[in-house]
Order: C-alpha cells, then sequence, then structure tokens
C-alpha cells in the first residue's frame, strides 16, 4: 500500500472511544457565606456542597444537578427560575467583639436590591470598630462544624475619581474612568476596586485586587480604557481588605480561569472559615458615584 492510501485510511478511522471513569464518592460539606457591615443587620447563607460533575440528562437534554440529600428536611428556595435546597438544621451563632454570643435565626429570604439568597438573619444593626474581631459558630445535627472568625479594616477613602474623553465628537466618543487612592504607611495592605456602570448593576464594569507591596504609604491610580458613553453612571467601590478575604478573591479567580481548561492546574478555594467552605469577612469601603458628560 502507498504512503497516501495509509494516510486516507488512517484518517478514516474512528479514533473516538467513550470511556466510563467511576468517581470516588463525595463527601458533603457545609458552605457558608457572610459579610458583615457597620449598621447593617448580620446575615448568612448555608448550603451543602455537591459534587463537581452533573449526573446524566432526565430526558430533558439538560444535565441534571443533585444536591446532597440531609437527615433532616430540606427548604426548596427559588430564585430567578432555579431552586436551591437549604438544610432547616443548621444553628448559627455571631460572637461580638465584647464576648457576646448572639444566634442569628432561620429566615431564608432574598435580599431585594443584591438579589442575593440569604439563610439566616439577626436582629440588630452592627457597631464596629477597626481592630476589633467578630467570631462565627455554624453547625448542624449531623456533625458538621464550621467556625470562623474576622477583624475589622481600618477605613481607606477614595482620594478623587474623574473621567476624560478620547477627544472625538459625536457617536464615537467615549470616556475613560480613573480612581485614586492613599495607602497607609508601614502596613500590610490588601484592597479590592469594583467598578459598576448604572445600566447594569449585575455586571462590573472592572473587579481588580491588589496589594500595596510596590506602593506602600503612597498614592495608587486605576484608570479604565475609553469604553464608557455619554450620560454613563459609573460607581466606585473600594475596599480595604484582610488578608484571608484577599486570598480568598484569589482563589475564586484561580478557579474560575482553570475551570474548563485542560491545562490548567485544579484551583481549590481558599477559604476563611474552618471546618467546611466559604468566607466570614467585614466589609469596609468607600464610594463615589460621578455621571460621565
Amino acid at each position: 500500500m502507498s504512503l497516501g492510501g495509509l494516510l486516507l485510511t488512517a484518517a478514516g478511522c474512528n479514533l473516538e472511544n467513550e470511556v466510563d471513569v467511576v468517581l470516588p464518592a463525595y463527601t458533603p460539606e457545609l458552605v457558608v457565606e457572610c459579610y458583615l457591615r457597620a449598621g447593617e443587620v448580620p446575615r448568612l447563607t448555608v448550603v451543602e456542597s455537591g459534587t463537581y460533575l452533573p449526573s446524566k440528562a432526565d430526558g430533558t437534554g439538560q444535565p441534571v444537578i443533585t444536591l446532597p440529600t440531609a437527615a433532616v428536611p430540606t427548604l426548596g428556595l427559588g430564585i430567578n427560575g432555579i431552586t436551591i435546597q437549604v438544610p432547616v438544621d443548621v444553628t448559627v451563632r455571631l460572637t461580638l467583639p465584647g464576648g457576646q454570643s448572639v444566634p442569628l435565626q432561620f429566615a431564608p429570604g432574598i435580599d431585594p436590591l443584591t438579589r442575593k439568597v440569604f439563610t439566616h438573619i439577626g436582629t440588630a444593626p452592627l457597631a464596629m470598630q477597626p481592630g476589633q474581631r467578630f467570631g462565627l459558630d455554624v453547625r448542624d445535627t449531623r456533625g458538621h462544624h464550621v467556625t470562623g472568625s474576622t477583624g475589622v479594616p481600618t477605613f481607606v477613602p477614595i482620594d478623587t475619581v474623574r473621567y476624560a474623553s478620547n477627544g472625538v465628537s459625536g457617536p464615537d466618543r467615549r470616556f475613560n474612568f480613573v480612581t485614586r487612592f492613599t495607602d497607609p504607611a508601614g502596613t500590610a495592605d490588601y484592597y479590592r476596586l469594583l467598578l459598576t456602570n448604572q445600566r447594569d448593576l449585575n455586571d462590573s464594569e472592572g473587579d481588580y485586587l491588589v496589594s500595596d507591596q510596590v506602593f506602600d504609604g503612597q498614592s495608587y491610580t486605576f484608570p479604565t480604557t475609553y469604553r464608557f458613553t455619554p450620560g454613563d453612571t459609573m460607581t466606585a467601590t473600594l475596599f480595604h481588605m484582610e488578608p484571608d478575604y484577599y486570598n480568598f478573591q484569589q482563589s475564586v479567580r484561580g478557579a474560575i480561569s482553570a475551570n474548563g481548561n485542560p491545562f490548567a492546574q485544579p484551583a481549590r478555594i481558599r477559604s476563611t472559615v474552618q471546618g467546611g467552605l466559604g468566607v466570614f469577612t467585614v466589609l469596609v469601603s468607600d464610594q463615589r458615584t460621578v455621571v460621565l458628560k
């Protein structure tokens, strides 16, 4: 057989072969999400983790994701057409800076502003000062026990926000957006800058993480490209973060980048809690809003 015939024969072979891979059994964990803010009633969300890969389709053409079944009934909480099963046997206690332990009641709901689901809520707004610490204790009747501790960062204000045009008139006129702040000297500090546009509050126009390793005690500027249009209402929110929350945010971004990439190493979320998964932190931020004209 000639070389050309051999290549044609090889090209006609079916090299696809389905292989069933037996995955190891997965042990569910409690997943908590709790962000504390001064002057706000504390809220917490707790669910159970599930397997990464969905089960086979149920005839609808869509994958079926089966959440772990608790030993006690779960409550189906609907949001945006999706039903989230939350365990009902979880008790939550928040430890205040003075040592007082207060319970968060199981009262599932949806925040009308952020559209985020919460499962437990406190009864009174929180008072806090920089340097104070809060504790978290979450447990269910099946042996899961999650704990966490977080401090209150100092307030770092935004110095200025400004914008400039690209010098073009008419329909091609565009603006950039610049945020500037000054870092406290002599300490290791971590920041997150979130930019949003009033046109779509659910989609960020910029989400940046940065540490002060190269600008300790100096001013720092976040510029954007010329991509905003006249009349856009831009909001800059600057968060001063604890190291654990900064690492959590970095790990989330790493996991998103690795998801679906066959050449990337698996990335594990670096939780700020112990005994489970998730995040517990205090949010301290400054915010500025400007209409681009």
